[in-house]
């Protein structure tokens, strides 16, 4: 079977249509002068094939065009070299973005699934530096999917190289809901390996958002379950409403929180009440989060379902006048800080404050203090 003597089209179905299956719709247009009786042969070559296909495009309603023939590497099929070309079809509703290809290059999430689930949204005004991550999931409570945290990847490591971002705020935009954890129908479908792949890479997610350099703020205005929880425990600081509710969930489902939870909460909130709502599963409310320290403030939700975020607002204002640098190296030595002993937490204090002295920043501060005037810091 040489290199292109299969012509194909894939349909991937719409996956807001009712009856939606994850597998692609597989049309063979041609095959030179094979018959039938070929298909059988390599049906689970295609079969390999198509799934690695479909951990690659999450698309929605799309057909993928091309020629294609058998590509064997170490591992199997190699998407990369069978696919030689995608052309978009114009199948049932429009597809907004280019088509990726996967023969190279980075594919974003963001410019390929039609309505984004996670946006960066940059304040103006007197809220300019501000960044606010819009997490937009309504079907599925913002569960943790693919795309999603695909997206929401992408999203914070834009905002790690953003250097006018000096605060991040991360915000539902589904009422009632600040993360509902993880999304289980697309966990019933994964393998054990798939499914441990996958928490691993929920894991490292949650550091990426616990590393960002600049002050982070949770916005928790409904539930935060599992890993929903585990993405605010990830952030520096947590508003929440009073009505909502938070929770470590997983054993529940039989399983353990996997993102970081096991390990957040306790530094948080100490290993005795740790383990009582982790072994409980409980789910508590935000009045109960701020008695236990869960959560830096609780508010009574207003009727647009936003004072959380209008409280975590407020305080991202409050930070946002403050040196930038100072503020990053202060994360640093607190985060750095609590994992070791308190001697190597004054060595990475007064290693973090050398990185202070020599900015225009310092200078700035004591001049402003001299002349009687609000400094202005730039970050340098």
């Amino acid at each position: 079977m040489g290199d292109t003597d299969l012509e194909y089209t894939i349909v991937f179905p719409d996956p807001t249509a009712s009856g939606f299956k994850e597998e692609p719709v597989i049309i063979l247009l041609g095959w030179g002068g094979c018959q039938d009786k070929h298909l059988a042969k390599y049906n689970s070559i295609y079969k390999k094939q198509m799934s690695a296909l479909r951990k690659a495009v999450f698309v929605g309603f799309l057909a993928v065009r091309g020629r294609a023939g058998v590509a064997q590497s170490g591992n199997g099929v190699n998407t990369r070299d069978a696919v030689t070309d995608l052309t978009r079809e114009g199948l049932g509703r429009a597809w907004s973005g280019g088509v990726p290809s996967l023969v190279g290059g980075r594919r974003r999430y963001s410019e390929t699934c039609g309505s984004p689930e996670i946006q960066i949204q940059h304040l103006q005004g007197d809220s300019s530096g501000i960044a606010a991550v819009l997490m937009s999931r309504p079907h599925a409570r913002n569960s943790l999917g693919n795309v999603f945290v695909n997206q929401l990847e992408e999203v914070v490591e834009d905002l790690r190289k953003d250097k006018s971002v000096r605060v991040v705020l991360f915000k539902s935009q589904v009422k009632g809901v600040f993360c509902a954890g993880a999304d289980l129908k697309e966990r019933a479908k994964m393998s054990n390996i798939e499914a441990g792949h996958f928490v691993h890479k929920l894991r490292s997610l949650m550091s990426n958002i616990a590393s960002l350099p600049m002050p982070t703020i949770a916005a928790i205005d409904g539930y935060a379950l599992g890993g929903g929880l585990e993405l605010a425990l990830a952030c520096d600081l947590r508003v929440a409403a009073s009505s909502a509710k938070m929770g470590l969930i997983e054993v529940t489902r039989g399983l353990l929180p996997g993102a970081g939870g096991s390990q957040r909460l306790p530094r948080v909130v100490g290993i005795g009440m740790a383990k009582e709502l982790i072994f409980t599963g409980r789910q508590i409310d935000g009045e109960r989060a701020v008695s236990i320290g869960l959560v830096n403030d609780a508010v009574i939700q207003n009727d647009l379902g936003d004072a959380a975020y209008q409280k975590a607002l407020a305080l991202a204002k409050e930070i946002l006048p403050q040196g930038p640098v100072a503020l990053r190296m202060a994360k640093q030595a607190m985060n750095r800080g609590i994992e070791v002993d308190i001697s190597s937490g004054m060595a990475i204090e007064e290693m973090c404050y050398a990185q202070v002295i020599p900015t225009k920043d310092r200078l700035e501060g004591m001049a402003a203090f001299k002349e009687k005037r609000l400094p202005h810091f730039t970050g340098e």
